[in-house]
Formats: C-alpha cells, structure tokens, sequence
C-alpha cells in the first residue's frame, strides 16, 4: 500500500509493511522510520480496551483518532501534531510500556492519516474522553486538546523511608519522563518531601501517572505524588537539599535559613554503599520497584555519587554530519565544553567534557532525546572522569576526532554571575537571536536562516532593544541545527550572530 492514508476498510489486507521495522535501540536503525502523526501499536493484550491504549498516549498530547485491531493485538492512534508522537515514540524507546506484563512495542506508521468510519470514530473519540478523564485531564472548551496538567511542579512524600533518598536519586528517576529543573526536599511532620519542578506540565504529569505508588528501593521508599499549588519553585541555593539544575552560578549558602522554611531539615544515616538493598528495573505494570542505578547493592549507591563527580558525558548519534565542533556548539548552551572526543572505532559515540557536573546534568537533561539531523541523540553521563586526548603517536583523523575547546572564546559562561545563567533554556522552535548589528535588518536575518534550508515561520525584534530578536523555525529539530550552523555567525567585520533556545513563542 502506497497511500498515506490508513482507512478501516483497508485494514483487512495490511500487514507489516504499514510501519517501520521492528524498533532497534540502535540510533542508525532507528533513523530509517520517518517520524509520523500515526503510530503503531503492537503485541497489545488480546483483552485490551480502547481507554488503556489511549492512556499510554495522553500524556504526550491529544489524540484525535483510534483503531484498534483485537485479533491482531494491533493498534493505530493518531497523535494531534507530528511534535508529540515523536515525544512519545522517544520516551518509550527507552522505557518500554508493560500492560498486564506484555511489552508493548510502539513506532511510526508509513500511513500520515487515519480514516475512521462514523461507528469507529464515535468509539474511539468515547475512549479518549474517558481515558482523559481518568487521566485527570478534560478537553477544552472548544475541544481543539486537553487542559495541560495542573503544574509543572509536583509534591513528592517518600513512604517507609527505610534507606536515604537523596536529590540526585530523585533527579535520576524523574529525568526520564522529562526536563527537570528544580528540586527542594525537606522533612515535615517526620515525612521526607520533595518539590520537583518540570519544564513542561506533560512532563509532570507523565511522572505523577508512572510512579506514585512505586518504591524506590526494594520494598521500601515509596512514592506518593501529587501536583502542587505552584506553578514554580524559587531556588536560593544549589546544595544536597536543593538545586536549581538551570543556575550553575548559584552560591551553596547555608543549609539553616532553608531548614525554617520548611519546618526542619532531617539528616539521614550515613549509610554505606552495601547498605542499600538491590532494586529492580520499573514497568507500568505490576512491579512496583524502581531501578536506581543498576541491580546490586554497591552499585545503588555510586548511581547516586556518580551524578556529583562526573563532568563527561556520552552522547550517542548518527555521525555523518556531527563534528566535535557541532557538538561544542549544542552543548555549549548549557555549559563550558573542555574537550569533546569521538570515538575512533565507534563514530556514532562521543564524550563530551563540561566544567563540572553541574553542567554535564543540566546538558544530559536537556538534550537526551532530542533530535538531530533525523536521529534521536542519547546522552549519559560517562563512567570516564575526563576526556583524554590522543597520545603523539596518534593517527591524523583520531587526532582530528577530538578536540580541546578549554580556551575557547566562545564559552558562554566564563564570566562569573553572568546573565547567561539566567536563561538556560530546553531546545525549542524559538531561537533568541542577540549582537545583531543595527545595520542588519529582518529580511537579511530570516534569509540568513533560510538560504541554509530552515523555514522560518515567525520573526519579532524586541522593541526595546533591536540587537535582541526572536526567530521561529518549523520544529524543534530544526531550531536545534539552526543554532549549530549560525551561532557565531559574523554579520558585520567586528560582530557575530549569538543563538540561544528561548522559552517564549511569536
């Protein structure tokens, strides 16, 4: 079948041709399915109702249309917008579904659009109201989506606290369903708390729905989520009882003033690595046993630790048109790159050297799981303390693989307390242009992006201050290259373009 729509009379003669081969971890495999509004759903339970297969898409966005094919334990959903199957085919790459302890399998249809009859629409579109109400969400007014969570902050008590839970064991396993930003923990009424803010409200809500109720340990340390009356956290301090993962200049200041605000700190036991008890890998499904840095005790431990002491981390891509220079440039946003090395024997891998782990965290936070140049980038952090470079012995091309970026101008924090702190951003579609000469006009920027092949959708100087602009591309993806091949742009013979995300829309 050709066509790239997929109707309910044509379901009887499809087969596997109307998605991409079976999902592969694997980066260059994966990069060959074309990323689509519709997705595929497969080994589903035979006894699977259209809520529970609507469920596993709602926190990514709205769904718009449903056919599900029982005898063939087959789904087709077709997500809103591109943006959020592509959000929810990345997600569960790394963390597979599990519906009554079957994995479910999730990847692009060839097909763009689903054409539904009038029974099987109605159906469908009952199911996703239903599912959405039980989900604690309700379609607008006007019914174009859902209302998007009630925060982006959520309010975490951790139950049977039988071993310490620490701020960065919080960090590692909330990551997963998204951009953490901010984290508070304290102690009231003899429970230790936590405030976790989300860049994204979804993303807050994904987490509330995959693991309250869940242990973090081995039948102990039991999460019970709910969303919090704010919208934001305010943190004064980067510490082990609070951090701003957007604010690497912030002071540690003193753990007291805090501990009033909350009613108290509670220093846990120092327990030692073979005190912590194994864990477990976390399904959506019966187990409720979180995975916190791997199965064995001593292991448990140094997840933990690892966050605090490693300034490296491991990025993962399709390498055919990424450059240790491309990569200090992304990660760059978020951190001064050192050293970035790609490895001569694996160039779909590299390690990426940051200033400190501050930086590293708040890289891998944001740009796991973005993409770049058709493929989903992954990063880790690295087991490696620093990024060697090549002994003299080496060949030319492992020498040009890596590089030492350590006195590079184009470091954006250098300076101590400088402002760049303060707009830290995730990846976005909105580029915040600055340095924009007053000679240069809006047509010369947009054709700048345009002659590399971005489409440029909206353009708005700031109108108190026309060296500042804010420039909107098609995607995220987009946007992400855009800054890459044009942040340290020269404009003029003493100015050049500077690129960052912006968390603001035209």
């Amino acid at each position: 079948m050709n066509s790239t729509h997929l109707s309910t009379g044509e379901l009887s003669s499809s087969n596997s041709n109307t998605s991409c081969p079976q999902y592969q971890l694997c980066v260059s495999e994966r990069a060959q399915c074309i990323p689509s509004p519709v997705l595929h759903l497969r080994q589903l339970p035979v006894d699977i109702s259209e809520q529970e297969v609507v469920a596993l898409a709602l926190p990514f966005g709205r769904v718009s249309k449903l056919i599900t094919l029982r005898t063939k334990n087959q789904a087709f959903l077709e997500m809103a917008s591109e943006e959020a199957a592509v959000t929810m085919v990345n997600y569960y790459a790394s963390a597979p579904p599990t519906i009554r302890n079957q994995t479910v399998f999730i990847q692009y249809s060839n097909h763009r659009e689903l054409k539904t009859d009038n029974l099987t629409n109605q159906r469908a579109l009952q199911a996703i109201n239903t599912a959405a109400v039980h989900s604690g969400n309700m379609t607008s007014a006007d019914g174009r989506g859902l209302v998007p969570a009630p925060s982006a902050v959520l309010r975490i008590i951790v139950e049977n606290l039988f071993y310490p839970v620490t701020l960065e064991v919080l960090q590692q396993i909330f990551s997963k369903f998204g951009s953490v930003l901010k984290i508070i923990t304290f102690t009231r009424n003899n429970q230790f708390q936590a405030l976790l803010q989300f860049s994204d409200a979804v993303y807050a809500q994904h987490a509330k729905a995959s693991l309250d109720g869940q242990n973090i340990y081995n039948g102990c340390c039991t999460l019970r989520i709910d969303f919090s009356k704010l919208s934001a956290l305010n943190v004064k301090y980067n510490n082990d009882k609070s951090r701003d993962f957007t604010r690497a200049d912030l002071p540690t200041g003193e753990l007291e003033p805090a501990a009033t605000a909350f009613g108290g700190w509670s220093t846990l036991p120092p327990y030692g690595a073979a005190a912590f008890p194994p864990t477990f890998h976390q399904h959506t499904g019966e187990s409720h046993d979180l995975q916190v840095g791997g199965a064995n005790r001593s292991r448990c431990h140094t997840a933990a630790d690892q966050w605090e002491h490693s300034f490296v981390t491991r990025v993962c891509f399709s390498p055919q048109r990424v450059s240790p220079h491309c990569l200090f440039i992304l990660f760059g946003v978020y951190g001064d790159v050192q050293r970035v090395k790609i490895l001569f024997n694996k160039k779909e891998n590299a390690l990426v050297q940051m200033s400190d782990a501050t930086q590293a965290q708040l890289a891998m936070s944001h740009l796991n799981g973005q993409r770049l140049h058709g493929n989903v980038i992954r990063v880790t952090l690295s087991k490696h303390p620093v990024v060697q470079l090549p002994r003299g012995g080496a060949g030319q091309e492992e020498q040009t693989l890596t590089q030492d970026f350590a006195g590079s101008a184009l470091h954006r924090f250098k300076k101590p307390g400088s402002k760049n702190f303060n707009n830290i951003f995730p990846p976005s579609a909105t580029l915040h242009l600055s340095n924009i000469p007053s000679s240069v006009s809006e047509d010369s920027l947009k054709d700048l992006f345009s002659a590399r092949g971005f489409s440029v959708k909206a353009f708005k100087f700031f109108q108190k201050d026309r060296k500042m602009a804010l420039l909107q591309l098609a995607s995220v993806e987009e946007a992400i290259e855009a800054l890459i091949a044009l942040h340290d742009h020269q404009l003029d013979h003493n100015q050049h373009l500077r690129v960052s995300f912006s968390k603001s829309t035209i």
